[in-house]
């Protein structure tokens, strides 16, 4: 693909992962080399300034702690954040898990804070652009991305570009609803999505859901073992806790894992047909605990259900940069974007 923003050469992105609940910053060399990595946790509860000034610090300080010769290759800084996002405007929308940040002005607040340039987009699309960089898409023009982690989302990188939409919110494709009627509550809001079914917070609260029908005695919770109700006592169930209860043997968290799995399944077939990808690269900590216990189901349900001319060029593969591409991902933000009029004049700022 070539740079919308002409060619940076040997220059240095500083990169900013915020997350709901911790914020990464390091700078990433043109050869994907991650420098002076900090860390801090998310603020909460207090508006955004203490976002705001937790993002700076940690940017400032990767920044100071360059040599010298290093700072001055610096070009502008790739921020990846939680969505959704105006990526135009640099623009935090409304994202669920962090009101602190609706409608913030991130991408100018930290340029004017750390002095660079700065350019943001939804952690799954600075994703895609890492993993087609130096990951699982390389050399790869048509490929989906897709996180299965706490959350689950995704990108569409489609004729060697990522698709934006008009909002800046195509790709969001853990909110295709599965079961709209009578399936569980997403985090947006909306019933039977994807995230609410197969990500780490939908299995903790169906998890949760199930304990709470076995102490009222409803039928559909008479399965759940000690473990999972153990586990509640000991602190707020999690993902990780069902898929280490389905290997443990758990009725409950059997059912939950695969019934995860099958909705991931199902939805990778309708990408497949809709999208026509050569790969789905798959992400996220669920995916990645689960291996290939979580990817053969898909792989088996696009081979024998998807539509015979996609599901033959398609690969379903796992990710390979883990945690760090969110970061990884901030170079070729900064290298597509540095320098293109139209990621500058929608800015919030007169």
């Amino acid at each position: 693909m070539t740079p919308l923003g002409g060619t940076l050469g040997r220059g240095i992105a500083l990169g900013l992962d915020l997350g709901g609940s911790q914020i990464r910053a390091a700078a990433i060399t043109s050869a994907g080399d991650r420098l002076g990595r900090r860390s801090a946790a998310t603020p909460s509860g207090g508006g955004p300034e203490p976002i705001y000034a937790t993002c700076a610090e940690l940017l400032r300080g990767v920044r100071d702690d360059l040599p010298a010769a290093s700072r001055g290759s610096l070009v502008a800084i790739g921020i990846s954040s939680m969505g959704p996002v105006d990526p135009w405007r640099g623009v935090v929308v409304d994202p669920p898990n962090v009101p602190d940040l609706r409608d913030a002005a991130l991408a100018d607040e930290m340029e004017d804070r750390v002095g660079l340039p700065a350019y943001l987009d939804r952690d799954t699309n600075v994703a895609a652009l890492a993993e087609h960089w130096l990951g699982a898409a390389r050399d790869c023009g048509n490929f989906i991305y897709i996180t299965v982690s706490t959350g689950l989302g995704g990108a569409i990188w489609l004729e060697d570009r990522l698709l934006l939409g008009p909002d800046g919110t195509a790709g969001e494709i853990g909110h295709v609803s599965l079961m709209p009627f009578g399936g569980p509550r997403c985090g947006c809001g909306g019933i039977g999505h994807l995230e609410a079914i197969s990500s780490g917070s939908g299995l903790a609260a169906a998890a949760q859901d199930a304990l709470a029908d076995s102490a009222r005695g409803a039928v559909a919770g008479a399965l759940a073992s000690g473990l999972l109700a153990d586990r509640a006592a000991s602190g707020r169930i999690t993902g990780r806790d069902v898929a280490e209860g389905e290997m443990a043997g758990d009725a409950v968290c059997v059912g939950l894992m695969e019934r995860a799995r099958r909705a991931f399944a199902i939805a990778c077939v309708g990408w497949v047909n809709a999208f026509n990808p050569e790969r789905i690269v798959v992400g996220g900590t669920v995916a990645e605990r689960q291996g290939a216990r979580w990817l053969e189901p898909a792989r088996v349900a696009v081979a024998t259900t998807a539509l015979r001319g996609p599901a033959a060029g398609v690969r379903i593969v796992p990710a390979e940069l883990g945690a760090d591409v969110g970061l990884v991902g901030a170079w070729p933000l900064v290298r597509d974007r540095h320098g293109a009029a139209v990621w500058r004049e929608r800015r919030a700022r007169p």
